[in-house]
C-alpha cells in the first residue's frame, strides 16, 4: 500500500502535468464556477485589495467596500495564491526568489500597466478576454487583439533592452528557503495547506458565509492546476513572437473552445442571464486596455492569474507585480470614473448574429489562432531570431 501511494504521489507532484490537460481542467472549472455564481477573473479581486489599502490609508472613502476576506473576487485570488504555494510545496519547488533590481522595476511597471489595462477593458486577460469570449461578448475579441499587439510590443522592448541596455536588468538575484531533495518538510507543509483550504468552506459556513469558502476553494483548484502544469496565457501570446513555441497557444485555444461551449449551454438554457459578463469594452476600451495589459504582462512575466500563482511560489518579482496591479487598477478606476462607459459598447454576439453563427465565430477564431501559431512554430516567420 505504501508503495502504491508513493507512486501516485510521484505521478501527481513528481513531474509537470500536461499543458493540454491543464487547459481542459481550467476551462471545465471555469464553467462550473460560472454555474455556481460568476466566471473567473483576477482583476476585480486585485482592485478590491487596492481599494482596501487606499481606504485603510484614508485616501478614499468607500463605506460599501467589502473586506478582502468576504469579497468573491478577492477570495478567488487568495485561493490561486495559496493553491500555487501548496503545489510548489508539495513538489519541493517553493523558494523565495529575489531578482535583480531591474527585474523588480519591470515587475512593478508591468503590474501598473496591467492594472490600468484591466480597468479600460473591464477585466484582465482572464476576465476581459478568456471569460468574456466564453460569454460570447464582443469585448473579449477586442481585448484578444490588444493582448496580441501588447505582447509583441513588450517583447520588442525586451529585445531592445537586452541589446542596448543590458545593465538595466543585470545583477545577481538571491534565493532563500530552497528545498533539499533528500530532506525537506515542504511536502508536509503543502499537504497541510491543502487540508486547510479544503476545510475553509466549512469554517466560512460556520460563520454564516457558506458561499465565500467555495470561492476560496475554486481559486485553490486554479492555483494548483496552473502551478503543476505551468500553463500560462502570457506564453500563449508571447512565445510565438519570442521562441516560436505554440504549445501554450494551442492549449489556450482548446480551453477557449471548451469554456465557450459550457457558457453557451448555461446561457441558452436560461440557467444564467444572457447579459452576464458582456462588457461595454468592444471598441477603444478593449483594444487599448488589451494592448497596455499585453505590454505589462510581458514585462512582468506573468498575467493577472499567472502573477498570483507565481507569487505563491515565492517569486518576489511577481509580488511587486501583484501589488502594483492592485494599486494601479484601483487608482485608474477612481481617475477614469464614468468615462469608462464611453470607451466601448456591450455586444452579446448571439443577439446580433444568432447562436449558431456566434459559436462558429468563436471556434473559428480559436482554430485560426492555434493554426497560425503552429504555422509560425514550423516556419519561425514571426519569431525572434536566435
Amino acid at each position: 500500500m505504501a508503495s502504491a501511494l508513493r507512486a501516485q504521489w510521484d505521478a501527481l507532484v513528481g513531474r509537470a502535468w500536461p499543458v493540454w490537460g491543464a487547459a481542459l481542467l481550467v476551462a471545465t472549472v471555469n464553467v462550473f464556477l460560472f454555474a455556481f455564481d460568476r466566471p473567473w477573473t483576477a482583476s476585480d479581486g486585485l482592485r478590491n485589495w487596492g481599494d482596501w489599502v487606499l481606504t485603510g490609508a484614508g485616501l478614499v472613502r468607500r463605506p460599501d467596500l467589502l473586506p478582502p476576506w468576504l469579497y468573491s473576487g478577492s477570495l478567488l485570488n487568495l485561493g490561486v495564491l495559496l493553491g500555487g504555494a501548496a503545489g510548489a510545496l508539495c513538489a519541493r519547488e517553493f523558494a523565495i526568489r529575489v531578482p535583480a533590481r531591474g527585474e523588480l522595476v519591470k515587475g512593478a511597471a508591468g503590474g501598473v500597466l496591467m492594472g490600468v489595462g484591466a480597468t479600460l477593458a473591464f477585466g484582465c486577460n482572464i476576465g476581459g478576454f478568456f471569460s468574456a469570449v466564453s460569454a460570447l461578448s464582443l469585448a473579449g475579441f477586442a481585448m484578444m487583439v490588444g493582448l496580441g499587439v501588447g505582447a509583441f510590443l513588450g517583447l520588442r522592448y525586451l529585445l531592445w533592452e537586452t541589446a542596448h541596455r543590458p545593465r538595466w536588468s543585470s545583477g545577481r538575484g538571491r534565493t532563500w528557503a530552497r528545498a533539499r531533495r533528500d530532506a525537506s518538510r515542504q511536502p508536509l507543509a503543502g499537504v497541510l495547506l491543502l487540508a486547510a483550504l479544503i476545510a475553509a468552506p466549512f469554517a466560512y459556513a460556520a460563520f454564516g458565509h457558506p458561499q465565500r469558502g467555495v470561492f476560496l476553494l475554486f481559486g485553490a483548484v486554479f492555483g494548483v492546476i496552473f502551478q503543476r502544469s505551468r500553463f500560462c496565457l502570457v506564453r500563449a501570446f508571447r512565445e510565438p513572437f519570442m521562441t516560436g513555441d505554440a504549445e501554450h497557444t494551442r492549449a489556450a485555444a482548446l480551453a477557449l473552445g471548451v469554456s465557450t461551449l459550457g457558457f453557451a449551454i448555461l446561457k441558452f438554457t436560461d440557467l444564467k442571464d444572457k447579459g452576464d459578463w458582456v462588457f461595454a469594452a468592444a471598441g477603444v476600451g478593449g483594444l487599448l486596455g488589451g494592448t497596455l495589459f499585453g505590454i505589462g504582462m510581458t514585462l512582468a512575466g506573468g498575467c493577472g492569474a499567472g502573477s498570483i500563482w507565481r507569487a505563491g511560489e515565492g517569486q518576489v518579482k511577481l509580488w511587486a507585480a501583484v501589488a502594483c496591479f492592485a494599486l494601479g487598477a484601483s487608482v485608474a478606476r477612481l481617475a477614469l470614473g464614468g468615462a469608462l462607459a464611453k470607451l466601448g459598447v456591450a455586444v452579446f454576439l448571439p443577439a446580433v448574429v444568432g447562436w449558431g453563427a456566434a459559436l462558429l465565430l468563436v471556434m473559428a477564431v480559436a482554430a485560426a489562432w492555434a493554426l497560425a501559431a503552429t504555422w509560425n512554430e514550423d516556419t519561425r516567420k514571426f519569431a525572434a531570431p536566435d
